[in-house]
């Protein structure tokens, strides 16, 4: 299954530029697919107005260990 891709250009803080460059190549993975995954998030983010599931994960576990500390914070 081919995928289609549109080129685009755009400018960016160098610095960013750098950092995501960098990340890509230490993860072993090209540039352009970091950028898709990083703008898809975005996306996801912005336009579903949820939590996303590592912070729900999170809160549940600080929940679980620390409920007692937060019902006597709350009073």
């Amino acid at each position: 299954m081919t995928v289609h891709r549109e080129k685009f250009s755009s400018q960016l803080d160098p610095e960013v530029l750098t950092a995501v460059r960098e990340f890509a190549q230490a993860n072993g993975r090209q540039f352009q697919s970091v950028l898709e995954q990083a703008l898809s998030e975005f996306l996801d983010r912005q336009l579903t107005n949820r939590p996303r599931n590592h912070v729900m994960e999170a809160l549940g576990l600080s929940i679980d260990e620390f409920s007692e500390l937060y019902e006597k914070l709350a009073q």
